[in-house]
C-alpha cells in the first residue's frame, strides 16, 4: 500500500469517525430511552423508574460530552484533509451541518443542562419536557447528518458551476434517493443498540442480584424494545440494501466481493 497524503487522511478520517459514531449511536437512543422512563415515573411514581432514569442520564451526558468533542474533529478534518473536496461541495454540505448545529446540538445544549440539574429548581412537567427536546435535538442531529452524509452517496438538487456545487433544490437535496433510508436504519440502529446496552447492564446487575427491582424493569423495557426493534432493522436493512443496489450498483459488487 501506498502511504501517500490521500491514504493516510482516510485512514485518520476513518478512525476519528469509526470513534466518533459509538458515541451519536448511543445518545439517539437513549434519549428517547429516557424520555419512555421519565413518563413511566411522572405516570406511576415508582422509584425504580426515576432510579433507572438518574443512571442512564449520566451515561447521556458523558456520551453527549464525548460526542461533542470527537465531533468537532471531524469538523476540521473535512477542511485539513480533504479541502478540496469542502470546497467543491461547500456551498451545500456547508448549510447542511449548519442546520444541525442550529437546530439540534443547540436545543440539546440549552436544555441538557435543565435535564440533569433542574429536579429541584423546575417543575416535573417543564423538566419532562426539557427531556423530550433533547431527545428531539438528538433525533434532529440525526436528521442533518445523514442528510449530509446521504447527498454525498446519491447527489441531487444541486448543479455543478465553475467547478463548485451549487445548490438549486433544497427538498430535493435534503430528500434526495438515499436519505429516507439511511435515517431510518440509522435511526433504528441507535434504539436497538441502546436497547442491548440497557439489557445487558440489567442482566448484570440482576446476576449480582443489586439494584434487582430497578434492573428488572430497565431489562424488561429494554428486551420488549428489542423484540419489536430487531424485526424492523432488519426490514429496513433490506430495503436499504436493495436502494443501494440501484443507485451505487459498483458499491454492492465491491461489498459482495
Amino acid at each position: 500500500m501506498d502511504l501517500d497524503a490521500t491514504t493516510l487522511s482516510r485512514i485518520q478520517f476513518g478512525f476519528t469517525i469509526a470513534f466518533h459514531i459509538l458515541f451519536p449511536t448511543l445518545t439517539i437512543g437513549l434519549g428517547v430511552f429516557l424520555v419512555g422512563v421519565e413518563a413511566l415515573w411522572l405516570k406511576t411514581k415508582n422509584p425504580a423508574w426515576f432510579r433507572l432514569y438518574r443512571l442512564w442520564s449520566k451515561i447521556f451526558a458523558l456520551g453527549f460530552g464525548m460526542g461533542v468533542v470527537s465531533g468537532i474533529v471531524l469538523s476540521y478534518q473535512f477542511g485539513t484533509n480533504f479541502s478540496r473536496f469542502s470546497e467543491i461541495t461547500g456551498p451545500v454540505l456547508g448549510p447542511l451541518l449548519s442546520y444541525e448545529v442550529l437546530t439540534a446540538f443547540f436545543v440539546e445544549a440549552g436544555f441538557i443542562g435543565v435535564m440533569l440539574f433542574g429536579w429541584k429548581k423546575v417543575g416535573p412537567k417543564l423538566h419532562f419536557l426539557a427531556t423530550c427536546l433533547v431527545a428531539l435535538g438528538t433525533l434532529n442531529s440525526a436528521f442533518w447528518i445523514l442528510a449530509a452524509n446521504s447527498w454525498m452517496q446519491t447527489p441531487q438538487g444541486a448543479a455543478l458551476v465553475d467547478g463548485r456545487f451549487v445548490p438549486e433544490d433544497w427538498w430535493a437535496i435534503v430528500f434526495n434517493p438515499s436519505f429516507p433510508y439511511r435515517l431510518a436504519h440509522m435511526v433504528l440502529a441507535s434504539f436497538l443498540t441502546v436497547s442491548f446496552v440497557v439489557a445487558g447492564t440489567s442482566a448484570w446487575y440482576l446476576l449480582r442480584f443489586r439494584h434487582e427491582e430497578t434492573a428488572r424493569r430497565g431489562f424488561s423495557l429494554a428486551m420488549a424494545a428489542a423484540a419489536v426493534l430487531a424485526p424492523l432493522q432488519i426490514f429496513a436493512g433490506d430495503l436499504h440494501g436493495l436502494q443501494v443496489r440501484e443507485t451505487q450498483p459498483i458499491k454492492v459488487a465491491a461489498m459482495e466481493a
